[in-house]
């Protein structure tokens, strides 16, 4: 997983009925574009997160 800041982080809702998660990076920690990333939830609640499996990234404006 790569991003860059202004991307936006999807996390797949973990049970039934369960929205999923987005947010936008405003810090890129990892190498390469790895993580750890700095985010902003859309609920304006900021933290550190290690995406699992069930999160991809979104880069807009950049044709994905």
């Amino acid at each position: 997983m790569r991003a860059e800041v202004g991307d936006r982080l999807h996390v797949q809702g973990r049970v039934v009925g369960q929205s999923e998660v987005t947010a936008e990076v405003l810090e890129v920690h990892g190498e390469d574009g790895g993580p750890p990333y700095l985010v902003r939830y859309d609920n304006g609640h900021e933290a550190l997160v290690f995406p699992g499996s069930d999160g991809w990234i979104d880069h807009p404006g950049k044709g994905s």
